[in-house]
């Protein structure tokens, strides 16, 4: 078959393609229509990933489940904002690695505040100036971002789901010569994944300069003779920041872990679902082992125990952000709790990514 031939065949699958997608639309125009009367969710992705889990099923071909989530998280996104669009603050600014995070959710149609604070999207999601919010809540190569734990405790909103990106550094500058080089901005965290390459690379006394988010780096860096960011590559293309090297993280295997924030969001049970909460454990002798010991005689699975001062008073008290396999409302979550119904924070049930 020619190469004219193909392309018209290619043509007339993407018509095709055209007037179904415009049907799709719609059906999500009506069911919108269904949820603002019903006062319902227009985000659920419990539903989101039983399509995508079918669609890959029933998926003879090349497209693997990467290609088409790549391909249907859009169409998704595109769907909401036909129901009812959403307003969607992200620790910024734009290029950042959240706003990656966020967009791999919402799509390019979806109305987006950047802040510069994760406390900013925070109080932007309780204050209702946005209805949802994205947050890194750890890196698998550094940890926890503490400032998110403690927020989620003292704002008491809800996790709607979480999203992991893939995360990889360029190294960019107005200087040719790394020589030149004597001041370098970035993200505390990204000094820290990237050590190897400062260690390495260079070899005489530089400073590095935490400042809020990656993006915000190459802004700096932009402005400034002989500094240089540690960033996104797209947040370098973005700001006109030449990348000077690529993939400077120290793992291949670098990946962050976000958060999508709300109020009072509930999701429904997928079957493969985690919850997290905060436990405020009495204190006495071994409370922590024993509300620990209650998840493993109920053959439920613990993803994270994680302590952070409690904040209060002059003492020296802790309490624990703590995740685990399953739904809130399952049975046997209800029941292995229930003891401590108490002393738990429900901070949300969602679509388990990792």
């Amino acid at each position: 078959m020619m190469l004219d031939d193909l392309r018209k065949r290619i043509d007339e699958i993407d018509d095709e393609l055209i007037k179904l997608l415009n049907s799709r639309m719609e059906i999500v125009k009506e069911v919108g229509a269904l949820k603002r009367n019903d006062k319902s969710a227009i985000y659920r992705p419990e539903r989101e990933k039983a399509i995508v889990d079918r669609l890959e099923a029933n998926s003879n071909g090349i497209l693997n489940r990467a290609a088409i989530e790549a391909i249907f998280f859009e169409i998704f996104a595109v769907s909401r904002n036909y129901e009812l669009p959403e307003r969607i603050a992200y620790l910024g600014p734009e290029g950042s690695f959240t706003h990656q995070a966020a967009e791999s959710r919402y799509g390019a149609m979806s109305d987006y505040i950047p802040l510069d604070t994760i406390p900013s999207v925070f109080e932007a999601v309780k204050t209702s100036r946005a209805r949802f919010g994205v947050v890194p809540i750890e890196n698998n190569q550094e940890g926890t971002v503490q400032e998110t734990i403690d927020l989620l405790a003292q704002h008491k909103l809800t996790i709607a789901a979480e999203v992991v990106l893939p995360i990889h550094f360029a190294f960019a500058s107005k200087e040719d010569n790394l020589e030149n080089v004597q001041v370098v901005y970035s993200r505390d965290i990204a000094f820290r994944q990237c050590k190897n390459f400062l260690n390495d690379y260079f070899k005489h006394p530089v400073k590095l300069v935490p400042v809020s988010s990656t993006s915000r780096a190459c802004q700096m860096a932009g402005e400034e003779e002989g500094a240089a960011a540690i960033c996104a590559p797209i947040a370098a293309r973005q700001y006109g920041l030449p990348i000077l090297y690529q993939n400077i993280q120290d793992s291949a295997d670098n990946q962050t872990r976000f958060l999508i924030i709300s109020q009072n969001f509930v999701n429904q049970m997928s079957g493969q679902d985690k919850t997290s909460v905060i436990a405020k454990l009495p204190d006495e002798p071994g409370s922590l082992v024993r509300f620990l010991q209650n998840f493993q005689n109920a053959g439920i699975n613990l993803c994270k125990v994680e302590s952070r001062p409690a904040k209060k008073g002059t003492t020296f008290k802790y309490v624990f952000f703590v995740e685990f396999e399953g739904h809130f409302h399952e049975e046997k979550v209800q029941n292995t709790i229930k003891p401590y119904a108490d002393n738990l924070m429900w901070l949300g049930s969602y679509v388990q990514i990792c």
